[in-house]
């Protein structure tokens, strides 16, 4: 396997390439390659296998960043019947870089908002990069508040590296955005659901990342700081950002190890950006059970669950002399891995 994970792609792709162009003279000159394009195709596909089997949290971090990788936009347009964007938080201005509105989710009507990263360089910059600045988080809550009046739920998707910190978003609030979202996010009496589909960085992500139940995709992750920057502060040296990656325990198996997260959504063979489409039914599978199951309970239930959940993130009890817990190697008790079966 190459290096990095980057080049292991840039690798598959060539033979990717490779069995597009044999398909290509099968159709244009009538050349029977199907024994070679079927010994690539196996060839590609172990090697996937193998290179996801043992991804790194480094590796993953990367998986999570792929500039293929579908963002919010995506799953809306693949898991919903209807979207009407919304724009603007009514006191400064509109922000690309977070998006939501109302839509249809199996006949239901739903608030879906999320983080928007860019595909080209143009976009990169209009959305800044999926970091969502303090009108992004006052829309989100815009938003919120909308679904609550009208009785609909609410499904966040989480894909930022973090809040936007430039000196504007400083002097506009963003700090007091993301705090007043998560203090009100605890207060909304609609259910809640919130998905990491990629990267879950910082403040950025908790600013709509409080819900019932809390999903995370496969290679998605969760993390207080990106490594880089992690490194940098730690050892003065953003190159080590292998060593911080391994050290922040950001992984989907290491957040649901630790409580923070309710459930690991699979991802197609190879990543979410090799298949839109089945990475887009399984979240949906996933959201309409959960939602289910949170409309379910009663509305204090419910807000009393959710107030509870996040309560417990962090706890930690000393066991008896002499005794100790399960461990799921994640310094917890085990418990039940609950990973969705759907796509």
């Amino acid at each position: 396997m190459p290096d990095s994970i980057q080049d292991f792609e840039k690798a598959i792709s060539e033979l990717q390439a490779r069995i597009e162009e044999l398909k290509q003279l099968t159709r244009d000159e009538g050349e029977d390659r199907a024994v070679e394009i079927e010994t690539l195709e196996t060839r590609v596909r172990g090697l996937i296998e193998r290179a996801y089997s043992q991804l790194s949290p480094w590796d993953k971090t990367q998986v999570a960043r792929n500039p293929l990788r579908p963002y919010t936009l995506n799953y809306i347009q693949l898991m919903t019947e209807e979207f009407i964007e919304l724009h603007g938080d009514r006191h400064f201005g509109d922000d690309p870089a977070m998006v939501g509105g109302l839509a249809r989710l199996d006949g239901q009507w739903v608030v879906i908002l999320g983080h928007q990263k860019g595909r080209d360089l143009a976009e990169r910059r209009r959305r800044n990069f999926g970091s969502a600045r303090p009108e992004g988080y006052r829309k989100a809550m815009r938003l919120m508040r909308l679904a609550e009046k009208f009785g609909h739920p609410v499904i966040c998707l989480v894909d930022t590296p973090a809040a936007d910190c430039s000196v504007g978003a400083e002097e506009r609030g963003i700090s007091a955005a993301i705090a007043q979202n998560m203090h009100d996010m605890f207060q909304l009496s609609v259910p809640v659901i919130v998905v990491v589909i990629g990267e879950g960085g910082s403040g950025g992500a908790i600013g709509i990342g409080v819900g019932d139940r809390v999903l995370m995709l496969e290679h998605a992750v969760y993390s207080v700081i990106p490594p880089e920057g992690c490194a940098a502060i730690i050892w003065r040296d953003a190159k080590l950002a292998t060593s911080a990656a391994a050290a922040l325990r950001l992984t989907a198996e290491d957040a649901w190890g630790f409580g923070v997260v309710d459930e690991i959504i699979p991802e197609p063979l190879g990543g979410a950006h090799r298949d839109y489409d089945a990475s887009a039914r399984a979240v949906k599978a996933a959201l309409l059970r959960h939602l289910a199951e949170v409309q379910a309970l009663s509305e204090a239930e419910r807000m009393e669950a959710r107030y509870q959940h996040f309560r417990r993130i962090g706890e930690f009890a000393e066991p008896a002399r002499g005794d100790a817990p399960p461990s799921n190697g994640a310094g917890q008790a085990a418990r039940p891995k609950r990973v969705s079966d759907a796509g």
